[in-house]
């Protein structure tokens, strides 16, 4: 797979905010993407890893800030693709007037509005671009108008990720993302390695936004509205709880939703939740087309797809540990199962809008993986079921708004 490069300063605004977009739009296009805030494992050496991901890569998309004009290692990114004969698109983030450094080069202007087609032609322009395993579409963009009230929240403003709102229960937070609606993919693609026949490729567009908390439910959180702690990983309270039923998580929904006037939170459906885990992407997961235990919480002993064996840490870790996704959701993959809404139930396979699964069960869904599992039961596309009833100290939950 192609690998592009992502050159950018980590500003928190117009720069970093526009480099995710990029990472997320191809990534949907079928290329392999380094950016370095997901990318470099830590304890690496910057500047070795930088060049080796460099000389991988067939091309550098340079977005360009304020702050990048003025960063040391963009300017030093750049005289390393040329150094290799890399070709380079630069894409302004802001309107700002290109150094003497960048003036032999076409510019692509992305501070007004973005245009991705001009984007992928200049790409093609240069390297061949992949045929995706399937159509993509990109989340429709939401007007501020369609956003609910928000005399829930404690808090709430705009970060690099978009849209966010805290809840303050007794002193523990919880924050939530909003997401926009959009179509995507739901399920996998028959060449995919290590999928499930339970997976049917489907598209699914989902016409309202949404809130999605951006964490598991911490044993925090729970404690705050349960006044008890059922978890077995109970060493930190920024843990995921754990040893919940479905039946239990209802518990808590009400309790919490009589705590917080008009909260109406819930599970997420089965649909959400792969759509938010998936971030825009195609892969088998968010990151890419696959994993390291320094991304996710799985049993590195056994890797997807060939990969590279790992950490096997045979417990959960705090959330907020380990990478967010492009849309500022952390731990997604791995660490715990979450519960959804829906029972279990057979995917269709033409497009739906708005599913809600089926309308009658067995088994509630849970969708991730947990700590416990081989690198393909993390992925994007993994489902299973469990009797609501049952506790596991693999399943947890994360928490949607009914909004």
């Amino acid at each position: 797979m192609q690998q592009i490069f992502i050159s950018y300063a980590q500003d928190q605004a117009h720069g970093q905010r526009l480099a995710e977009q990029v990472q997320q739009q191809l990534h949907g296009a079928g290329f392999a993407v380094f950016r370095d805030v997901s990318g470099v494992i830590p304890g690496t050496k910057w500047v070795h890893e930088i060049e080796r991901q460099l000389k991988a890569s067939e091309l550098v998309v340079l977005v360009v800030s304020a702050k990048a004009l003025h960063s040391d290692w963009v300017f030093a990114e750049f005289d390393m693709a040329k150094e290799h004969q890399i070709p380079i698109i630069p894409v302004f983030a802001e309107a700002l007037s290109a150094p003497l450094w960048l003036r032999h080069l076409q510019r692509l202007d992305f501070s007004r509005e973005a245009d991705w087609q001009r984007l992928m032609q200049a790409i093609s322009s240069h390297i061949t671009v992949p045929s995706p395993q399937a159509p993509y579409s990109p989340p429709v963009p939401v007007l501020v108008k369609q956003q609910p009230d928000l005399a829930w929240a404690n808090a709430s403003g705009d970060d690099q990720y978009g849209r966010y709102a805290d809840v303050d229960v007794k002193g523990v937070i919880q924050r939530f993302r909003w997401l926009q609606p959009g179509k995507f993919l739901m399920g996998s693609p028959q060449s995919e390695k290590e999928r499930s026949d339970d997976e049917v490729q489907h598209e699914v567009t989902l016409s309202q936004g949404f809130w999605l908390a951006d964490t598991a439910c911490t044993q925090a959180l729970w404690q705050a509205v349960m006044g008890n702690n059922p978890a077995d990983f109970s060493d930190d309270l920024r843990n995921p709880v754990e040893q919940v039923s479905w039946d239990h998580t209802q518990g808590f929904i009400q309790q919490l939703n009589g705590v917080v006037s008009g909260l109406k939170a819930k599970l997420p459906t089965e649909a959400q939740w792969e759509y938010a885990c998936r971030a825009g992407s195609t892969s088998p997961f968010s990151f890419g087309t696959n994993i390291t235990p320094e991304q996710v919480n799985y049993d590195g002993n056994y890797p997807y797809a060939g990969g590279k064996k790992g950490l096997y840490r045979e417990k959960t870790v705090p959330v907020k540990s380990l990478p967010a996704n492009p849309w500022g959701l952390y731990e997604m993959h791995g660490n715990v199962w979450e519960w959804c809404q829906d029972w279990y139930g057979s995917y269709p396979a033409e497009p739906v809008r708005n599913p809600e699964g089926s309308q009658t069960g067995v088994r509630r869904v849970v969708r991730g993986g947990s700590w416990d599992d081989f690198g393909g039961y993390v992925r994007s596309a993994i489902r299973f079921r469990y009797d609501p009833a049952n506790r596991r100290d693999f399943i947890g939950f994360r928490l949607a708004l009914g909004h």
